[in-house]
C-alpha cells in the first residue's frame, strides 16, 4: 500500500463541509426536496449535520431500516439497542448505513435526474472559513475495505505492524481486504483508514475473520452485520466469540500460517 498526497485545488475546496452544505441549502431552496439523503460515511457525517442545521431540520443519522416515508430505525448505544424514530418535519434529512442494505440491482441507465448545482444561476458565494490543503489517498491492489466480500482484521494480539503481513498474505489468497481494531490502530500496528468499528468503518462482508481481536463493543458495532464471522483468539472468554459463527481458540501465530498453507 502506498500513500499519495494531492495539493490544494479548487475542486477540493468545493468539497469541504462548509461549501457542500451551502450548496445543499441552495438546492433545497430551488427544488424543495422531501428527503435529503447521504451515506453515513465520514464525509456524509461531516456534511449532513451542518446542512440540516442551516435548513433548521433535525437529522436522523445512521439509519439501518426504512419503515415508511417518515419512520426509520437507527442503532443507539453502540448498536446494543435500536430506536424507531419518526420525522415530523416536512423535510427529512437522513444518513444511511450502507452496509445494512442489500446492493441494488441496476439494469440499464439509472432513472435519477442529476443536477449540476454549479450551473445554476444562484450559486452560493465561496466560503472563507475553511481551506482545503491536501488529501492523503492510500492506494492498494486489494479490494476497498468498506465494500470487500472478505475482510481479514487484526487486533492488539498481532503485537506489531510487521506481523500484519500474516493477515495480508491470507487476504491476498482469499481476494479480501485487511482491517484492524482500534487498539491495533492506536498502537501503530495499522493505519487509521483500516480501522473497523464505531469510530472507523462499518463493514458487512460475506466473510469476516477476526484475528487477535477481543471484541470490544465499539469494534462489534462496525462488523456484526457480516454474513459469516470467524474468530481466532487464544482467550476462550473473549467477547468476539459471542458473535462469531465459527470460533478457534488458538494462538493466531499458529492458526493463521497454517490456514495460509492449507489454502
Amino acid at each position: 500500500m502506498d500513500t499519495r498526497s494531492s495539493s490544494t485545488t479548487n475542486t477540493g475546496s468545493l468539497l469541504v463541509a462548509e461549501s457542500v452544505s451551502s450548496h445543499i441549502q441552495q438546492a433545497q431552496k430551488l427544488y424543495s426536496f422531501s428527503h435529503i439523503v447521504a451515506p453515513a460515511t465520514k464525509f456524509g457525517s461531516n456534511v449532513l449535520p451542518r446542512a440540516a442545521a442551516m435548513l433548521g431540520i433535525s437529522p436522523i443519522t445512521d439509519i439501518i431500516e426504512i419503515l415508511s416515508q417518515d419512520t426509520f430505525v437507527r442503532p443507539i448505544y453502540a448498536g446494543n439497542a435500536l430506536a424507531k424514530v419518526q420525522a415530523t418535519q416536512n423535510v427529512k434529512v437522513l444518513s444511511v448505513r450502507t452496509t445494512a442494505f442489500e446492493k441494488a440491482n441496476v439494469d440499464g441507465s439509472p432513472n435519477a435526474t442529476v443536477i449540476n448545482l454549479m450551473e445554476e444561476k444562484e450559486v452560493p458565494p465561496p466560503q472563507t472559513l475553511t481551506e482545503f490543503v491536501k488529501e492523503n489517498v492510500s492506494s492498494s491492489d486489494r479490494p476497498d475495505l468498506a465494500t470487500a466480500n472478505v475482510v481479514i482484521s487484526g487486533g492488539r494480539g498481532l503485537k506489531s505492524a510487521e506481523n500484519f503481513a500474516l493477515l495480508e498474505a491470507l487476504a491476498d489468497k482469499l481476494g479480501g481486504a485487511v482491517g484492524a481494531s482500534r487498539a491495533a490502530v492506536d498502537a501503530g500496528y495499522a493505519p487509521n483508514d483500516l480501522q473497523v468499528g464505531q469510530t472507523g468503518k462499518c463493514v458487512a462482508p460475506e466473510l469476516y475473520i477476526a484475528c487477535g481481536i477481543s471484541g470490544a463493543i465499539q469494534h462489534l458495532s462496525g462488523m456484526k452485520d457480516s454474513k459469516t464471522i470467524v474468530a481466532i483468539n487464544s482467550d476462550p472468554d473473549a467477547p468476539i466469540f459471542q458473535v462469531a459463527d465459527y470460533g478457534l481458540v488458538q494462538d493466531l501465530f499458529k492458526a493463521v500460517p497454517e490456514l495460509n498453507r492449507q489454502l
